[in-house]
């Protein structure tokens, strides 16, 4: 928990010092005072992207716009392809990594929803692409600020989801992501909260290239093209397996689902073994599936994800000072879903009050909603209190957090197992 502390410090450092403000960090490159953007977009670079394909949506733009410059001033050799629609962005990188490329792009909001039949076709051709979705509320009505209702509105494509609760945190699991999608072929969604973490400067460690370069080797592509050995990709797959023109039996639909679904929850080791590796490389890692703070010995625990769990982390310090046994459980990989951590980590907690910043609309919270499923099969599960929070940008501070813990633990200690999500500073 010292990085995080530090990276509470660092949110209040004046935007006046940016990126400019660098020193020399001994042993293992420099410290930047950068926003999450410009932590995303390094990570882009060091990783010696091929293929960025761009269009522009708050509160992602300058992701994007950081990656140009890099292009136009040789710090980054890759084709900078600007198009006409975020579909057009996928499609690009769906072309760029079936040739064998390693490619990125960044999004938010309603340009991931125009993404949508992309996002599809990228995860069931199996390709390694890495991109940034820069969380935000989605329309209508226009809202251009932060809750997390895009990206698990995709939850279902396919993709690994890793969230981020910190700038450093963004730089790093871009950096892990691509060597998590290639080394599983699927590709990742890495998010973080718009503007909480996009616009907001914080130190962040930006390692050398030699570095990076040992940590992540080059691209091995397992898309082989070859003019002299011409294939159909991704042709039109029938329900049973057929025998090809060479006599060769091939796998119909079904199984090529079956075998995806195997690659996204076989995932889980790979997240957690490149976390390792990271820390082995860096000194940093960041849970892997999921992390805690002060969680050890919880009776109660705030489930969170993204820089929500940091608003929590200061809740668990206030209702510890009442003598409240509380802790935090940060989901890190929402997609594949950390049920055997989350089983783990809850249970010695009685209660676990879930604060979700989106919505499955006519049912619950997604993350309490799944975390229910996760303790069905659990003997030792809590009970499960869901809270809506936070929705198109609305502030959420830890005192109210602190608060809706205790109305839940007031809920439970009167015999309440289950209730409807509180909606936090809903007024209405």
């Amino acid at each position: 928990m010292i990085t995080e502390k530090k990276q509470r410090q660092g949110a209040k450092t004046s935007p006046k010092s940016r990126a400019k403000d660098e020193k020399p960090q001994s042993g293992n490159g420099r410290v930047a005072i950068i926003t999450g953007n410009e932590a995303a977009a390094h990570a882009a670079r060091l990783c010696r992207v091929q293929v960025v394909a761009a269009y522009p949506i708050t509160p992602q733009s300058a992701v994007v716009e950081n990656l140009s410059k890099f292009v136009e001033s040789g710090e980054l050799k890759a084709e900078f392809v600007t198009v006409e629609s975020e579909h057009s962005a996928l499609a690009v990188c769906i072309a760029a990594s079936t040739v064998g490329a390693r490619v990125f792009t960044a999004t938010s909001a309603n340009g991931l929803a125009y993404m949508c039949e992309q996002i599809h076709w990228a995860a069931g051709a199996r390709l390694p692409i890495v991109m940034c979705c820069v969380n935000r509320a989605m329309a209508a009505p226009w809202n251009v600020l932060n809750d997390q209702q895009d990206s698990m509105s995709q939850r279902d494509a396919g993709w690994i989801q890793i969230h981020c609760r910190n700038n450093q945190e963004i730089f790093d699991t871009v950096v892990q992501a691509f060597k998590i999608a290639e080394r599983v072929h699927v590709p990742v969604m890495v998010c973080y909260d718009g503007f909480l973490l996009s616009h907001t400067v914080m130190p962040v460690c930006l390692p050398r290239q030699e570095d990076v370069d040992r940590f992540l080797p080059p691209y091995t592509p397992h898309t082989l093209l070859d003019p002299a050995d011409p294939r159909n990709l991704n042709q039109v797959t029938l329900a049973d397996p057929r025998v090809n023109s060479e006599g060769v039996l091939c796998h119909g639909y079904m199984e090529l689902r079956y075998l995806h679904q195997e690659a996204l929850v076989g995932a889980r080791e790979a997240i957690v073994a490149v976390d390792r590796e990271f820390d082995q490389c860096f000194g940093r890692r960041w849970g892997g599936m999921v992390w805690g703070y002060r969680d050890e010995d919880a009776d109660v625990c705030l489930v969170a994800a993204g820089s929500l769990t940091m608003e929590a982390s200061t809740a668990v310090d206030m209702l510890r000072a009442e003598g409240i046994a509380a802790g935090v459980v940060g989901v890190r990989a929402y997609r594949p879903f950390p049920v055997e951590e989350l089983i783990a980590a809850l249970k010695k907690a009685r209660l676990a009050v879930v604060f979700d910043k989106s919505l499955s609309y006519g049912y619950e919270g997604p993350i309490c909603a799944d975390l229910k499923a996760a303790l069905f099969q659990s003997e030792a599960a809590p009970a499960v209190f869901g809270c809506i929070a936070g929705l198109g940008g609305r502030d959420v501070k830890a005192r109210q957090l602190a608060d809706a813990v205790r109305n839940a633990l007031k809920q439970y200690d009167n015999g309440q197992r289950t209730a409807p999500p509180a909606w936090i500073d809903c007024r209405i």
